[in-house]
């Protein structure tokens, strides 16, 4: 292979060496030149694309309004706020212990019976009002209004409700109605041998007045407003609340109770005597 290497002492006619004519002058240069420019052009799009996606960005945040500002007639789409669960409406559990009419006990399965049985007046209300029987020295024997056919009946110191039986039992079954001891508004039951009926433990007795307030507070009954016609209820004058009735046909004093059983229980007609 020929030497082509130039002697630079010499001229290129002088030495035989002639430049290569089969490659374009300045190719290196150009090609060089040419992928400046491109990276050039690339980095100078993607600098555009970049600065329009910020604006964009800034112009679209300053249009839409905060979650904190009201604008009428737009939908704000914060984070909705947490609502706290109201209190269930109406009074607590401790406010009333009166039971409703509806879970009453019935009679005959309808409605409209445990309403009548209702009283007209509370068993609290002051008693004197028109109507009722006025307290007098009066012989009365007290019939009960669902066992018409028995009365108040003084049997081994107890009154319990009883069918009439002998003249003996007849007496038993006749009080003297006079003033009530402690009140002389209300009632009080005298009976055959010089006692008065009295609640003692709750139960009805025939004892002799002993001359103490105790004994004429428990002797002294005031008559209330009845569901049924012609009776009355008989309130404790010590323990306000309570009331007469029969249990196993033994009288007693016990809380009111707005049943139908109750009413019917603590209702008693004031008859004549039946010695």
């Amino acid at each position: 292979m020929p030497d082509t290497t130039p002697d630079p002492s010499r001229e290129p006619w002088e030495n035989g060496w002639a430049p290569d004519t089969s490659r374009a002058p300045g190719t290196r240069r150009l090609w060089l030149a040419g992928g400046l420019a491109i990276a050039t052009v690339i980095t100078c799009v993607m600098a555009v694309a970049v600065m329009d996606t910020g604006a964009d960005r800034d112009a679209k945040a300053s249009q839409e309004p905060s979650s904190a500002e009201t604008v009428p007639g737009l939908i704000s789409f914060a984070s909705p706020s947490v609502k706290k669960a109201a209190p269930p409406g109406g009074k607590s559990g401790m406010s009333s212990t009166r039971p409703s009419t509806s879970a009453e006990p019935q009679e005959n399965g309808s409605p409209s019976a445990a309403r009548s049985a209702k009283p007209s007046k509370s068993p609290g209300s002051h008693p004197g009002s028109t109507g009722k029987p006025k307290p007098s020295a009066t012989w009365r024997s007290v019939e009960s209004v669902n066992y018409p056919d028995r009365y108040w009946h003084v049997s081994g110191g107890y009154v319990k409700l009883d069918p009439l039986g002998g003249s003996e039992s007849r007496q038993d079954s006749t009080f003297k109605l006079v003033k009530g001891l402690a009140d002389s508004s209300c009632y009080s039951f005298a009976t055959q041998d010089g006692g008065y009926l009295r609640h003692r433990s709750f139960l009805l007795r025939d004892e002799r007045d002993d001359g103490s307030a105790l004994f004429r507070q428990d002797a002294t009954f005031c008559p209330r407003a009845s569901a049924y016609s012609g009776a009355v209820m008989l309130e404790s004058v010590n323990y306000p609340g309570r009331f007469l009735r029969h249990q196993n046909f033994q009288l007693k004093l016990d809380p009111f109770q707005n049943s139908s059983l109750y009413l019917a229980d603590s209702a008693f007609r004031l008859v004549g005597p039946v010695a």
